[in-house]
């Protein structure tokens, strides 16, 4: 997984996959999601990222797996 942010456009782009992406849908205003020939997220687009997606505060957790 990449995340990348743009500065200049306030703009962040999740990318899940290197697949060809076949489709693109508006989820919302600022929110684009990019599908492959099956149907699956290849990459995500935020527009204002700053505004609608605090991207500023980034951060990620890695869960262990839970074994009982």
């Amino acid at each position: 997984m990449k995340i990348r942010y743009f500065t200049d456009s306030d703009t962040a782009l999740l990318e899940f996959s290197n697949e060809s992406i076949i489709e693109t849908r508006a989820i919302s205003e600022n929110l684009y999601i990019d599908l492959d020939e099956k149907g699956n997220l290849v990459s995500m687009t935020i527009e204002h990222a700053k505004e609608k997606a605090n991207i500023s505060e980034l951060s990620y957790l890695q869960m262990e797996k839970n074994i009982g």
